[in-house]
């Protein structure tokens, strides 16, 4: 039986009123070229590494080692390749990667939902995050999907907070630079205790360790 974490009420008015609404009401960044120097260029440097389109040391200046990862970037997603992070670069990077944040934040889903679960399960939640942070019916952002009112039991029971392991993080990483061993699911459930008749009408593409995986 998991045990259940009881966070008092203060605390989770800060962090949803004074950390998570800044996720979400963020103004866009600044357009980033050669020769930026900022704490967008250090978010830009992580979310190209954690896509391996960039390999060289982060240093929040955006030198040619960050041009050439923003090309590679642009043309992998079809967008036009000329090095520098307007608008349609940046809506593209947000919608498939994460920033420093943002990994932690799915690491701590991974590691409340499915620690103990086998890898690839564990894997296959974090895809499921990022299949609905790329999805219209759902919020676009990682912070709105996993702070969706009742999407996630470990939110709920406050096993969210726990501190994740590298295990983990390991996970996240490997679900936001593609690997969706659920093809695709928006949904997962434990079919041991689901009660919603509606999750079992749901088509499943997958199943692993203790949960359902579903589109």
């Amino acid at each position: 039986m998991k045990r259940t974490f009881v966070i008092p009420f203060f605390f989770v008015f800060f962090l949803t009123a004074g950390w998570l609404l800044p996720l979400e009401q963020a103004e866009a960044a600044p357009t980033l070229k050669v020769g930026s120097q900022s704490g967008d260029v250090w978010d830009l440097q992580f979310r190209l590494k954690v896509l391996d389109f960039y390999t060289a040391g982060m240093d929040g200046v955006f030198g040619q080692h960050t041009a050439q990862a923003v090309r590679r970037f642009q043309y992998q997603y079809g967008l036009p390749v000329d090095g520098v992070v307007g608008p349609k670069t940046w809506k593209m990077l947000k919608k498939v990667s994460v920033n420093k944040r943002e990994l932690d934040m799915l690491a701590r889903v991974v590691h409340g939902e499915a620690r103990g679960e086998p890898y690839v399960g564990q894997v296959a939640v974090a895809a499921v995050v990022m299949n609905r942070v790329q999805s219209a019916q759902f919020p676009n952002t990682v912070a709105g999907v996993i702070f969706q009112p009742r999407a996630f039991t470990a939110v709920d029971d406050g096993q969210y907070w726990l501190k994740p392991n590298r295990t983990a993080y390991k996970a996240a990483e490997e679900a936001v630079r593609g690997w969706d061993p659920t093809y695709g699911a928006l949904y997962y459930f434990n079919p041991q205790t689901a009660t919603s008749s509606w999750i079992w009408s749901r088509k499943q593409t997958m199943k692993v360790g203790k949960h359902i995986f579903a589109v």
